[in-house]
């Protein structure tokens, strides 16, 4: 009873706004294909904010431009909190700063910060015939033979296309980039050998790596995971490098803040569910939950490594 009267208090207490969050079914607007790793962060958190919410929000797919077909149709839609959209690394910290980048919309305008969800763990990855059995090796054979080794991506503007490009940078190489049409295209030929690595997220690769039909040569992101304990850091071959990739959310500019909370709140607690934790270990994903500030800061820093990265690289959209 008496649980019951400081629940009842602490409703009360809240602007009403959120206390009538959610008069209808929520949405979870995903920019990227179903089944992919975005689109499993989508549906974990549906589940798991469910109970939060008291109402399971319904994840919808609106694939194309990088995140942005999905973001547009959030910022179209009233902006009273029952539309969110995952906003990634790309389409908040890449795509922005890329010149020929055709956006449908300015995300730093028109959306909003809710909270980062999950950490991407980021791996380099070889064929399990590759002759490089470490980053030293492979960035050596590149020394040894400038613009022949290959780096694939999941496409110009990836985070695996700019990771690469960082690599170069600040190894001192000249690599030739190869991108696809998604990360598994590209994962699929670093295992055929038809490209020699690719700086992705642990989970466009831990299948393979578990099968023994791809190497993982080191972590990207200065983290690590404790299902491959004793793999190097590529930091360690070249200090100072560390790349991430992480899954927030987003909300239209002008959604109360007081939903706004309720969907951090919903987010905070999905990264403490053990089901969440198991799902996201089996995806290559560890839960990361920063609050509205938080995320922007992290976006807002990320931002700024990446505008490095493409300047640098004279990296551009044709």
């Amino acid at each position: 009873m008496k649980c019951l009267i400081l629940l009842a208090g602490l409703l009360l207490s809240l602007p009403v706004a959120a206390q009538t969050f959610p008069e209808r079914t929520p949405r979870i607007l995903g920019g990227f294909a179903a089944g992919g790793t975005s689109d499993i962060v989508n549906r974990i958190l549906a589940e798991s904010a469910a109970t939060t919410l008291g109402m399971r929000p319904v994840v919808e797919v609106k694939t194309g431009a990088n995140g942005f077909i999905a973001a547009a149709e959030a910022v179209r839609s009233p902006h009273d909190g029952h539309t969110i959209v995952q906003c990634s690394t790309g389409l908040l910290t890449i795509t922005p700063e890329l010149p020929g980048a055709n956006m449908a919309i300015d995300p730093n305008r028109d959306l909003i910060p809710i909270a980062n969800f999950a950490h991407s763990t980021q791996v380099m990855v070889v064929a399990t015939n590759s002759p490089y059995r470490t980053v030293a090796d492979f960035l050596a054979a590149a020394r040894a033979r400038p613009g022949t080794l290959t780096y694939a991506s999941a496409g110009i503007g990836a985070v695996s296309h700019l990771s690469g490009a960082r690599l170069e940078r600040m190894a001192g190489v000249q690599l030739v980039h190869v991108p696809y049409r998604g990360a598994a295209l590209g994962v699929l030929d670093v295992m055929a050998g038809r490209a020699d690595t690719i700086i992705t997220n642990l989970g466009d690769a831990a299948a393979q790596i578990r099968a023994g039909e791809m190497r993982l040569l080191a972590f990207a992101d200065g983290i690590g995971s404790p299902a491959y304990p004793g793999v190097p850091q590529i930091s360690e071959a070249v200090p100072g490098y560390a790349v991430s990739g992480w899954f927030g959310f987003c909300a239209p500019r002008g959604t109360p803040e007081a939903v706004v909370g309720r969907w951090s709140e919903a987010i905070r607690i999905a990264t403490q569910d053990p089901t969440t934790q198991r799902r996201f270990s089996e995806s290559g994903l560890v839960p990361r939950y920063e609050a509205p500030a938080t995320f922007s800061a992290t976006i807002a820093g990320d931002r700024a490594i990446w505008r490095d990265v493409i300047r640098g690289a004279s990296i551009r959209v044709e």
